[in-house]
């Protein structure tokens, strides 16, 4: 699903909540359910299509043999579910207007549960009368099936996910933040997902949410198949969850995604219905943070929670509280549960509050005991402002359970984001890929960063040969309308600039002819190196041509606006020159899109030269034992990594003269500001006299 997609798809959700909000009985936290519902139907539709032709083929193959088979059970067998013609969806968009639209979408609902009985009571059905009490309520389900009849048929993915956090971030967000909970950004769980690598086996979350970590990790080992083409077994995910509503919402994302699987309603401080001590190949999680009311009597003997200590409360209990006692901070809890839920080969993944990297008391002895087991493999700290419903700083944590290098891998990701609008920052798809480089460059694996800088160039290289078909047409509307000798000269210029780019893609061309697979790092990251640096300077003058044609168009529309004005006549921009300013800024775009992929080739070769792991400064630091002792234990990666002094340029004077003058500009800027406090205050004055 493109980004447009999605963002259609979410202006249909608004649509649809708003629709709920002003013609049913729901309250806000409900809206997702009957919504839900129907786009899971919709997910279902799109996957049967998708296998729809080889399970006729398969069941005519056979019709009326003694191999013949149920149709229903070939399509369980080849994708996961089957729809009779009553569930599918466009025979539900497309009753008509006299039929009971709630009780259709009910039976199709039962259909789908009838031959998938792992979905028995999980999907809505009786929310549907809920819309329809009223006589001008009867037509909100036909128009909830229309708003979601558009999702492209090639959407995949935890949608269900990204749905969820919709509705969390605009329609219940006191649902999505309840006691320190909230929905994990999908660019997170695919880094966390990147880090851990899981190639198969059992995956175990203990507070699943919507089943976000199981949906990235079976999305990693598809992608890891086609990549490689050798694969990693399939996964078998275990997940709890406290909320029934949103067991049933884990259950459709697995179902949609073709996940096998269990998926149980358990407060995981008090159950253990998967017996979770030494289970599971991978832990992946974000559970609830600094949750303090969890009962000290019933965790305490639990050897989920004290193979490496207890968070207990530093004072001394009285005795009139004793068997009251509740842990400090649940935090530790968690900790403790993904180093115990590992066997002997595991590797985990969680999200946990910054403030457990360093705390202290019974919660620093549990972290000494946990460096000292040689569990922990990473720590990472997030940037702010990632998740949709609070601002909660936040750091990643990984175990490995096979570790044979005793040290720490520390890194500090806070200056590595996206930002999408103003409060909200994500990863993008190749900052995931580059962070999680640095751990793979730490195990040995230097073919994947060489084979990520090699996709960068094709990226780029592809971006900038449409870019070039751009360009001509360009000229020639500049050549028309810029009719002074420097703006003409500032096109040839361009144009010649842009002719640089055949050489350019030649030496691109030498470097994919020479290029192998089974060549050394040394020689590939050698080459990746020279072709950068003759692309950089390209980049340089391509921009600083195009910022001269911007200058003369600029010119151009000040000339035109001036001539009109002297005419008294309004506007003077033309047409022609309103297309070319249109064209130019679309240009710029795309060179700018270009020049992204050789500033991830530029960021990963600047920092990792020789292709191998190495510490830098501000990002990433291999702490030894005797180094983490000497931090006092401490898990934050910014004590570790240090800080990137950024060098100004400027001398001594220099920086006293612009601060004096940054202070004297405040001073200034102080008294206007009691200038205009007093002239408020004078006219207020007034005005209450007048009164």
């Amino acid at each position: 699903m493109t980004k447009d997609q999605l963002k259609k798809l979410e202006a249909d959700l608004w649509r649809s909540a708003d629709s709920l909000r002003a013609n049913s009985d729901l309250k806000a936290s409900e809206y997702s359910t009957p919504v839900l519902g129907l786009i899971f139907l919709k997910f279902a539709d799109n996957n049967y299509r998708k296998h729809e032709a080889a399970i006729l083929a398969e069941h005519g193959k056979h019709k009326g043999k003694r191999a013949e088979r149920e149709l229903a059970a070939i399509a369980v067998e080849r994708c996961g579910f089957y729809l009779p013609e009553h569930a599918r969806y466009d025979y539900l968009l497309n009753l008509p207007d006299d039929q009971d639209i709630a009780r259709a979408i009910k039976l199709a609902m039962q259909a789908i549960e009838q031959y998938k009985p792992e979905l028995a009571g999980v999907l809505p059905q009786d929310e549907y009368f809920r819309l329809t009490r009223s006589e001008q309520n009867r037509g909100i389900p036909r128009q909830l099936l229309k708003n979601f009849a558009d999702i492209p048929a090639d959407a995949d993915g935890d949608m269900f996910g990204q749905i969820y956090e919709y509705f969390l971030g605009e329609f219940a967000m006191s649902e999505g933040q309840g006691g320190g909970e909230f929905f994990t950004p999908r660019s997170v769980v695919q880094l966390m997902v990147g880090i851990i690598q899981p190639h198969g086996g059992t995956v175990y979350d203990p507070a699943c949410g919507s089943g976000g970590m199981f949906v990235q990790s079976a999305h990693f080992i598809e992608q890891h198949r086609r990549d490689k083409a050798d694969g990693g077994s399939d996964i078998y995910v275990y997940g709890q969850e406290k909320t029934l509503e949103t067991v049933k919402l884990a259950k459709m994302n697995l179902a949609v995604n073709g996940l096998r699987g269990e998926i149980k309603q358990a407060n995981t401080y008090y159950e253990d219905p998967h017996d979770s001590f030494g289970a599971f190949d991978y832990v992946l999680a974000n559970p609830p943070f600094n949750v303090d009311d969890v009962a000290l009597g019933s965790v305490e003997g639990d050897r989920r929670f004290n193979s490496y200590g207890i968070p207990r409360n530093k004072t001394k209990v009285k005795k009139a509280d004793e068997g009251k006692q509740t842990v400090p901070n649940a935090n530790y809890l968690w900790i403790n549960l993904f180093a115990t839920s590992l066997n002997e080969h595991g590797r985990a993944a969680l999200v946990m509050a910054n403030s457990a990297s360093d705390a202290r008391h019974s919660e620093a002895d549990i972290r000494k005991a946990l460096i000292e087991a040689n569990l922990i493999y990473a720590m990472l700290t997030l940037p702010s402002n990632l998740f949709y419903t609070v601002t909660l700083p936040a750091t990643l944590w990984f175990f490995d359970k096979a570790k044979d290098d005793d040290r720490i891998l520390f890194i500090d990701a806070r200056n590595v984001f996206t930002q999408i609008d103003r409060a909200h920052r994500e990863f993008s798809t190749e900052q995931v890929r580059n962070l999680a480089l640095i751990s793979q460059l730490h195990l040995g694996d230097r073919h994947e960063f060489i084979e990520a800088i090699d996709d960068y160039f094709a990226a780029g290289f592809a971006a900038l040969a449409e870019s070039h078909t751009h360009v001509a047409p360009l000229a020639e509307q500049l050549q028309a309308v810029l009719d002074d000798a420097e703006g003409k000269q500032a096109v040839a210029e361009m144009q010649a600039e842009w002719a640089a780019l055949k050489p350019l893609q030649a030496r691109y061309a030498k470097y994919l002819a020479k290029a192998d697979a089974s060549a050394p790092t040394e020689t590939s990251n050698t080459a990746q190196q020279k072709l950068r640096e003759h692309c950089d300077p390209f980049f340089a003058a391509l921009h600083a041509d195009l910022k001269r044609l911007d200058k003369q168009v600029r010119q151009h529309e000040k000339q035109l606006t001036d001539a009109a004005q002297a005419e008294g006549k309004r506007g003077g921009v033309d047409r022609d020159t309103r297309a070319l300013k249109t064209a130019l800024d679309a240009l710029h775009a795309e060179v700018r899109r270009a020049e992204a992929w050789f500033g991830h080739v530029r960021w990963l070769q600047e920092r990792f030269p020789n292709a191998a792991y190495e510490d830098v400064t501000g990002l990433c630091k291999l702490a030894t034992p005797a180094e983490v002792k000497e931090q006092d234990y401490s898990l934050n990666p910014g004590r570790y990594v240090g800080v990137v002094i950024e060098e100004d340029g400027k001398t001594e004077d220099e920086f006293l003269d612009e601060l004096q003058a940054m202070t004297r500009e405040l001073s200034d800027l102080a008294a206007s500001a009691d200038d205009l406090q007093r002239v408020i205050f004078n006219n207020a004055n007034l005005l209450a006299e007048r009164v």
